[in-house]
């Protein structure tokens, strides 16, 4: 299993920045929709559109790519992680933020939310042993102090309770969610979307409907959808290819950067100026990227024997066996070896680290 080629490390990179510019993108315009719809159904209808339209895209791709197997499908040992990643991060983060934020000042709520990159990180490292290096740590640190000054309104009130609690409790979720999800992303990233998404969205629809919300206007239903198409599935799809290659923590920080497209879209829509917080938060967001990007981890390390599958080209370092050089999927085997060389938590490279 060779070293990771600088090219496909900035292609991971891009793809976490482009899902965080896609997720960003939601804030601003999901403010210009909450005048007609309830803030539970605007959840439903933007997993649903999240799901919708990442199904509609998968029945596309079949449809002119019938015999070209791209990706791998998810198995029976997949569902548990598919399971969790639902239940934490579609069911259970949502209901407990939905109640955590009725007792919570905005301020103090804004600056926990952003508590979910730091989160995945001591998840990734406690329980799925995924390596993280003082460089990463910087990145992942500076890019969430950006984050909390994009996202604090400093002016509004600020306190501790149960309803904070909650909203750190919300953001573990979302990091065992993200955690969850690495452990599968090397199947299909469109079928997990379109079961996360609308498997969420059905039931926040029903907890709407039980909640005895107003149904909004079809219209509003529909951009709803569209825009979680966009800035759910989309960011979703692109966030889960971009582990494959960066793992769960490094791929988080780099998200942590959404707040960032939200204020520059929210200058071009609402005309807001930004102020001195907002160019302290690009330095830094810049800063922590910039080393992100730079970092080197390697050391000798030994590879068991693996057989799995995953979506790959056979002119790549990792996978020199007869086939045509279209990217495809299927089940194959990696030999045992022990070699030394720079590498990211890729899914070749999820070893344990006892340095």
């Amino acid at each position: 299993m060779g070293n990771m080629s600088r090219s496909p490390k900035f292609f991971f990179f891009a793809q976490a920045l482009l899902a965080a510019v896609f997720f960003g993108a939601s804030a601003p315009f999901t403010k210009l929709l909450l005048g007609n719809i309830s803030p539970i159904f605007l959840a439903a209808f933007l997993y649903l559109g999240s799901g919708s339209g990442i199904a509609l895209i998968k029945g596309v791709q079949r449809l002119l790519y019938p015999s070209v197997i791209q990706e791998a499908s998810l198995e029976k040992a997949d569902l548990k992680w598919l399971a969790g990643a639902i239940l934490a991060g579609g069911v259970a983060a949502p209901i407990v933020l939905m109640f955590s934020l009725q007792n919570t000042p905005a301020s103090t709520a804004s600056l926990l939310l952003n508590f979910e990159g730091v989160a995945t990180t001591l998840i990734a490292l406690i329980f799925f042993k995924e390596a993280i290096s003082r460089p990463a740590w910087f990145a992942i640190l500076t890019i969430t102090a950006a984050s909390v000054l994009l996202s604090t309104d400093f002016g509004s009130g600020w306190g501790l309770s149960l309803g904070a609690l909650g909203i750190m409790a919300a953001t573990c979720l979302w990091g065992l969610d993200n955690n969850f999800t690495r452990n599968i992303s090397g199947k299909d990233p469109l079928s997990i979307v379109v079961w996360k998404g609308l498997l969420a969205g059905t039931f926040s629809f029903f907890l709407a409907m039980l909640a005895g919300e107003p149904l909004p206007s079809v219209l509003t239903c529909l951009a709803a959808m569209l825009l979680g198409w966009v800035s759910y599935g989309l960011s979703t799809f692109l966030f889960i290819r971009a582990m494959r290659g960066l793992g769960a923590a490094r791929t988080s920080a780099l998200y942590g950067t959404a707040p960032l497209a939200g204020v520059l879209l929210s200058m071009v829509i609402f005309r807001e100026l930004p102020g001195f917080f907002f160019l302290i938060a690009l330095l830094l967001m810049l800063a922590g990227a910039y080393f992100l990007v730079n970092e080197k981890h390697g050391h000798l390390h030994y590879h068991p024997e693996l057989f799995h599958e995953h979506r790959h080209a056979h002119n790549d370092a990792e996978h020199l066996h007869d086939s045509a050089e279209v990217a495809h999927s299927h089940s194959h085997s990696h030999p045992a070896e022990q070699h030394e060389h720079d590498h990211m938590p890729d899914i070749h490279h999820r070893h344990d680290h006892k340095d």
